[in-house]
């Protein structure tokens, strides 16, 4: 005759399981995020298994990057010249197209790109 007990381990383990991601969710929850930060708790799983995940990071749009200011005169000067390179090189011009958007339009390949000559 065979028996098998399995199914008290699993419901055991299961319920150390719930209580444990109620105490990660309860602490994350809990803690005070330093000023500016967001912090996100997403939690998955059955009466199996599961899993919480935490994430913190700066708040504010993650796709805005700040570009360095230049140092010193000669070095403003050295940027205005190359930009009026690549203005007289790739000459944009605004154009609407058929759906009445606007859209700029290069003289010279690469321009779209940012690409200049030097």
């Amino acid at each position: 005759m065979l028996t098998s007990r399995g199914a008290a381990a699993p419901l055991a383990s299961s319920a150390f399981v719930h209580i444990g991601a109620a105490i990660i969710i309860s602490i994350t929850t809990l803690t005070s995020a330093r000023a500016m930060d967001v912090t996100d708790t997403s939690c998955v799983g059955g009466w199996r298994g599961y899993n919480c995940v935490t994430q913190s990071g700066p708040a504010g749009d993650p796709y805005v990057r700040l570009v360095p200011q230049p140092l010193d005169e000669d070095e403003k000067s050295r940027l205005e010249a190359r930009d009026q390179r690549w203005l007289a090189r790739c000459r944009p011009a605004i154009e609407h197209d058929r759906y009445g958007v606007a859209r700029y339009r290069y003289f010279a390949p690469g321009c779209e790109f940012g690409a200049g000559e030097d």
